[in-house]
This record gives structure tokens, sequence and C-alpha cells, in this order.
């Protein structure tokens, strides 16, 4: 009996400590000057829409210029002072040239959202070397290089937020998007690992782990293989309530979890189930994922020959039907066009 009490007194303990921690942490970005690496459409518009509510300074980068000035004009209508810059984070000196000129527009640096990424859908047999490098270049370096822009100020004042958008693919590898997930792979520990030496110093670092999001991005993708069919599953894979979450509810999930410097959050039901299960049953898991590869289109004849194309020169009419109908509503929202 005695045992079982002091039991319950730890584990009360432990909660009043955590949630005592959770309060002392939260932060509000009213003032703050939140940095998003790929903020000009999908998901980083949808954040800083919401940052901009909230009184947050918003800096936005992006590779093009079109996309850029229609943010930059949407969130400068919801009253939020912007920084819009043309960058291409896996230049050196085009990243080192923005974080520069975001700290001469609005001083420090609060917080930083890497969110900036790519994603190809397609058979390994059908994915070049080349394809596994410019995922790593943008999913992984971007965000390891930015990230080292930022951290000694931060560290310096013993203040500061990092938040990396991993992705649900960073847990679980997913057939037909192997460059996508050995990418998030990376990112996922890289950020875990970075936290626990960093928080010392006053900045938390959070992992961000989406499940399918309707941000409308599948336009953007790059696919290879037989593409109109690699297209059409993708897409309304992403497109399919229950399974996938809205732009907004992802984004906010992002925002809750960086305001409090939470380690890490697993965003959409369909992504937490799939990842417990992992865990505990990492086998299991892998002869399902083997199961679904078989239901994906084959390779293309052409092996490492597939040429690489645009999820927008692809759209059939089995990639645009009521099915897709949320996914292409997102898009126009979101700037995707």
């Amino acid at each position: 009996m005695k045992v079982g009490l002091w039991a319950l007194l730890g584990v009360g303990a432990v909660v009043a400590l955590r949630s005592a921690q959770r309060r002392n942490r939260r932060m509000s970005f009213l003032g703050k000057t939140v940095v998003i690496t790929g903020g000009s459409r999908g998901l980083g518009l949808v954040m800083a829409r919401q940052l901009a509510r909230e009184g947050a300074k918003l800096a936005i980068c992006a590779r093009t210029q079109s996309q850029l000035i229609n943010a930059e004009g949407e969130l400068r209508s919801l009253g939020a002072p912007v920084y819009a810059h043309r960058c291409d984070l896996t230049n050196a000196d085009e990243l080192r040239d923005f974080f520069a000129a975001v700290r001469q527009e609005f001083g420090h640096i609060d917080v930083l959202i890497n969110n900036a990424g790519i994603i190809l859908a397609g058979p390994y047999a059908n994915t070049t070397d080349a394809d596994f490098h410019d995922a790593m270049n943008i999913n992984f370096w971007a965000a390891y290089h930015a990230t080292n822009a930022v951290l000694p100020d931060m560290q310096a004042r013993r203040s500061g937020r990092i938040v990396n958008v991993a992705s649900f693919g960073g847990k679980v590898s997913v057939p037909h998007l192997l460059p996508y997930s050995t990418s998030k792979f990376a990112l996922v520990g890289y950020s875990e690992g970075l936290r626990a030496e960093v928080a010392r110093d006053g900045v938390f670092v959070t992992t961000i782990c989406p499940g399918l999001i309707r941000t409308g991005s599948p336009r953007q993708a790059m696919v290879r293989g037989q593409h109109e069919k690699e297209y059409a599953w993708f897409k309304i894979g992403d497109s399919l309530p229950g399974l996938s979450a809205s732009a907004e509810y992802v984004a906010n999930e992002i925002i809750e979890a960086a305001r409090y410097g939470e380690s890490e959050r697993i965003v959409s039901l369909p992504a937490k189930f799939a990842g417990a299960v992992h865990g505990l049953f990492p086998g299991l898991m892998t002869d399902v994922l083997s199961l679904i590869n078989t239901l994906l289109p084959n390779p293309d004849q052409s092996g490492h020959n597939s040429p690489l194309k645009v999820g927008k020169d692809l759209e059939t009419r089995v990639s645009q039907n009521f099915l897709t109908t949320l996914t292409e509503q997102a898009a126009v929202a979101n700037n995707e066009m």
C-alpha cells in the first residue's frame, strides 16, 4: 500500500513539474521576429498568417519571386511587419545574406521555423543519386545551415525557439518516397539530438512530424516513374479527410508546440497511430508497407532514365475529381497555383 502511495505521489510530482515548466516556457509571439523558410506558400504561408494575427514580425523566404510578392502583400494586409526575400537556401551565400538582411530589418531573431522542403514521388528503381542529393540539400542541409545562422545569437541571449518541420516520413519510411523519407529521418535525428545539447542554453528545439497535410502542395511535387499514375495516388492520398489534415489545423499545432518549447509533436491521428505501431512492432509495420507497395504503380521500364516531371503538369481525370476537391481548394487558398 505504501509503495503504491509513494508511486502515486511521484507521478503527481512529475506531472506538476512538467506543468510548471510548460507555463514558464510559454512564449508570446507579439513583437517577436519569426523567420519561416518556404513561407510564401502552402504550410509556411498558413503559419505566417496565424503568426501575423498574433502580432509577430515575419521574415519569409522562397525561390519564386512572384509567390513571395503575393504572400508579402497578403501578410501586410493582416497588419504584420513583413520582410520577404528571394533566396535559394541550398546556396550558402544566399542563405547567409538572407539572415543578415533579416537582422538589419528587425534585429535579433526569436524564432526560426525550418519549413522549406521538396518531395519526390516515384519507385526506388526510377530514382537517381541526384534525387537523394537534392532532397538532402533542401530538407536537411538547408535546415542545418539556417539553424547555425541563428543558434549562436540565441545561445548568447539565452532565448530562442527553433522548429524543424520534419514529417511522419521521418519516423516511418514510406514506399515510393525514399529520397524524402531519408532526408526527413536525418532531420529528425539532428533535431532531437540538438535539443538535448542546447536546452541548457535557453534555446528550445522542437521536432514536428506531421502526417499528410492538405496544403495544395502536390502541384509542386516532383515525380518519376509512371508519372500520371504516381501523381494520382500521391494527390488522392494527400486529399482524403481522415487520412490527411487541413493546413490550418497543422499550422496551429506547430505554433502551439513552438509556443511552449515542446520537444516533439506528431500531428494527426493516423500519423500517431502508425508511429506507435512502428515503435512497438517495426517488423509488422514494414510488412504492412510492403503490402501497400504492391498496390502502388510499378516502376517505369526506363529505370534511372525516367524523366523528372512536376505534379502540376500531370493532371488527369483521375487526379482531378471529387476526391481531390479539398486539395484543389487549398492550392488556390495557399498560393500554390
